[in-house]
């Protein structure tokens, strides 16, 4: 009897569609989890069995349905689990389960150009898909004995422009002419990009790109060839104490282990279920990791796998160097978006396929490597924007998490010296245990910490001021080493025309330009549209602009010439390592003391172990303070805590200087004091009284408007009405829309919307209502993003 089967395609248009089982395969052949070629239109697409629960059309119902053609693997790559997983992320976005694995798939498993070798007797002969959809059923029939039989492979294959990378090897300015204005165009393309395919430089740059490409090789400045990794390969035989790591728990750590161990094994803590999530909560350098490790090793003596996550790739890479020095003997699957698509394609199929248990370290999207038998996962640093993707397949890490470990009966850490506000009132509220690292491991002590008021230092003087000067002098002098935080990149964020006064800015976002010194151009840090520098200004045709304001770039200039000779200055920060394996090298170069001053972004905030630094300066606090985002300071108040966390994690103590021109602001008595509790209190208080998080569900509607449609169309108040009607009879706010705080981005018009309500359902309801009306309204673009943590 014939059967339908229901498939998600993992690519456009990302639908669920019904297929008929073929009749030359057994039914085994179309497991749930199994990739198989369908015909769709005059071509083939990749899609994954979701069932076999599919409609047969009823009979006279006028249509048929199209057989599927064959399978890519003999074993389904995904199992059960992880398609119950698709489906949940699927119901929360609002999206299909087909668009879901598009997103989550490397290139490589979601491609439709598939080989198929078959192996009888002579020479293997190769068949296209193409060429397999021609055969009659006998045909299909007898390759069919051979698939089962395992005498039949199917391998993906991309086209070699799509495989061929073009990467630029040397740092700018670059030795061009001015006038070469195509490779100028290509270096900065490739520059703000990474490493692109050539195929994709030919559609974004024009069919003249290869030879200006040939150019720049022939110089020296480009290279061609495979996609670089991100990072190089980690130092194994550096895996020791360099990590940072103790492995003599203290009795603090090792409580936290026991409980962890517990849920882990199902034991309840108290009356009902075993808890899910735990929080870890310790200080800087009270020994998490080591927590961690420790619970990588229960996992494995169990046969469990266990997956831990940093926010960010630097950190990813100093949490497998620690894993590396504990498990000399695994091979660790290293995870994050920067890899190579084969690179995260092979991760894919070894988490699937592979004897387990295994160790997988990572960012965020490491969390969908399919495993099959999980134990535990960790978020370190769980309070991190990072954690959460907004752009184009939106999800909250934490929660995904959390349904994974739920799902598996394992357990979910999350870690932090300075947790979210909402996870640790759940703590609070005794929705998740608490476990407390209240000291450092051994002898390090917690460093002092010192405001420096800087309201005198004008927009073009040093930003470090005479305080701050003299102490940094002094730690060099002493041969230790320091850190100068600037959350801000570049040589200057604005460029002042001394003959009209106007600041130079982007012409699609209406924002400020900031100036690279290095690339000699003006950059919008939002859209990435450059300008050459100098320039004539579009106002009154001056060339005379005034450098204000200091980035990380002029931060290290002025260092490196007001520090004695010899003393070297590093710079960490997106900037300086855009060439794949740059990050991994300045961290190596600082950690081998071959600098003793690292200035950068909050990049070199969180995670990193430098025993030999006694010295963190944040240059400019305020920066985050005055954002309109209401968790402005739980977030200006994390970063600070965490980058006064780099000073004295070695023998001698270490000392902080927070510059600020705000010193009376109620966040800065908190981080002197390492506060946390103290500043949760207050901050919750604020929350209560304005309706925030935790105590309402928040949505954030973003609209982008077309030229063609006038502001008046959407502030005039008509489209929010209905939404804002039910919201009142549903007890919820639906606020707005107003301009956003960046009211241009890319060329087009920006506005939002805010829901408040008591629970999810509620937010998408009202949403709903709101998308409804706005349809009607044509090219406007329109969006749900759920407990916000971006509200520019």
């Amino acid at each position: 009897m014939k059967r339908a089967v229901r498939i998600a395609l993992a690519s456009p248009p990302f639908a669920n569609l019904t297929y008929e089982e073929p009749a030359w395969l057994p039914s085994e052949a179309m497991r749930p989890g199994t990739r198989v070629l369908v015909p769709l239109g005059n071509g083939m697409r990749l899609g994954v069995v979701l069932s076999g629960e599919g409609e047969m059309p009823a009979e006279g119902a006028g249509y048929q349905l199209k057989p599927v053609l064959w399978p890519v693997e003999r074993t389904p790559l995904f199992s059960e689990a992880y398609l119950d997983m698709i489906r949940n992320l699927a119901l929360r976005q609002m999206e299909s389960e087909g668009r879901i694995l598009g997103q989550i798939l490397p290139a490589g498993l979601k491609t439709a150009r598939i080989i198929y070798t078959v192996y009888e007797g002579g020479a293997p002969r190769r068949l296209k898909s193409a060429e397999l959809s021609k055969l009659d059923e006998s045909g299909k029939k007898e390759l069919a004995r051979l698939w089962l039989s395992g005498n039949m492979e199917a391998k993906s294959v991309e086209p070699a422009a799509a495989v061929e990378y073009a990467s630029v090897v040397k740092d700018p300015p670059w030795s061009v002419r001015p006038s070469a204005k195509r490779q100028i165009a290509l270096l900065e393309f490739l520059w703000d990009r990474g490493p692109t395919a050539r195929a994709i430089l030919t559609k974004e740059l024009g069919p003249e790109t290869s030879t200006v490409l040939k150019t720049l090789a022939d110089r020296g400045l480009v290279t061609i060839g495979p996609q670089p990794a991100f990072c190089a390969a980690v130092d194994e035989s550096a895996c020791d104490a360099d990590s940072g790591v103790c492995y003599q728990l203290s009795e603090g750590q090792a409580a936290a282990l026991a409980a962890f161990e517990a849920s882990l094994d199902g034991e309840a803590n108290g009356a009902g279920a075993a808890a899910v999530s735990h929080l870890l909560f310790g200080v800087t350098g009270s020994g998490k990791t080591a927590v961690y490790l420790e619970l990588a090793r229960a996992c494995l003596a169990r046969g469990r796998s266990v997956v831990l996550l940093a926010p960010e790739v630097a950190l990813a890479i100093n949490l497998r160097r620690a894993v590396c020095a504990v498990f000399p003997d695994r091979n660790v699957i290293f995870h994050h978006g920067y890899q190579p698509p084969k690179e995260r394609e092979r991760n894919f199929v070894r988490a699937a396929t592979e004897d387990g248990p295994h160790i997988v370290v990572g960012t965020r999207s490491a969390l969908f490597l399919p495993l099959r038998e999980l134990g535990a996962v960790v978020l370190d640093e769980e309070h991190d924007a990072s954690f959460k993707q907004d752009e184009r397949m939106g999800y909250q890490a934490k929660e995904v998490a959390h349904f994974l470990a739920a799902q598996h009966s394992g357990v979910c850490i999350l870690g932090s010296a300075t947790p979210d506000v909402k996870t640790f009132h759940a703590a609070q509220s005794g929705l998740l245990p608490q476990h407390v690292l209240s000291e450092r491991f051994g002898n390090a002590a917690m460093p002092c910490v010192e405001l420096v008021d800087i309201r005198r230092i004008g927009p073009t003087d040093s930003l470090l001021a005479p305080q701050s000067a003299l102490r940094l002098r002094q730690v060099v002098d002493a041969g230790d080493q320091a850190i100068i935080m600037l959350n801000r990149r570049g040589y200057a964020p604005l460029m002042y025309c001394k003959e009209c006064g106007q600041v130079a800015r982007c012409e699609h976002c209406d924002i400020g330009l900031t100036y690279h010194k290095g690339r000699e151009r003006l950059v919008c840090h939002y859209c990435g549209d450059s300008l050459p520098y100098p320039l004539l200004c579009p106002t009154c045709g001056a060339a005379d602009y005034l450098p204000m304001g200091e980035g990380t770039e002029r931060l290290e200039e002025t260092l490196s010439a007001a520090l004695p000779r010899g003393c070297e200055v590093l710079r960490l920060d997106r900037d300086s390592t855009r060439r794949p394996g740059r990050m991994e090298a300045i961290l190596n170069a600082f950690a081998r003391k071959e600098a003793q001053v690292l200035v950068g972004t909050q990049m070199l905030s969180k995670g990193h172990h430098f025993p030999d630094v006694t010295l963190v300066v944040a240059a400019d606090a305020d920066m985050g303070l005055n954002l309109p985002d209401y968790r402005a300071a739980e977030r200006s108040f994390q970063l600070l805590v965490q980058v006064a966390g780099r000073a004295g994690r070695g023998d001698r103590p270490g000392c902080v200087l927070i510059q600020t021109r705000n010193p009376d602001h109620y966040c800065w008595q908190y981080v002197q004091q390492n506060d946390y509790e103290g500043f949760f209190a207050q901050e919750l208080e604020r929350r209560r009284k304005r309706k925030y998080p935790p105590f309402v569900k928040l949505g954030l509607v973003r609209m982008e408007l077309p030229p063609t449609v006038g502001d008046g169309v959407v502030l005039g108040g008509a489209l929010a009405q209905p939404a804002r009607e039910l919201a009142r009879s549903l007890g919820a706010q639906f606020l707005g829309p107003v301009p956003a705080p960046i009211p241009r981005l890319r060329g087009k018009r920006r506005f939002q919307c805010l829901i408040k309500a008591a629970d999810w359902p509620t937010v998408r309801r009202l949403y709903a209502v709101f998308q409804d009306q706005a349809k009607a309204m044509e090219g406007v673009k329109i969006s749900l993003d759920l407990d916000p943590l971006d509200m520019l």
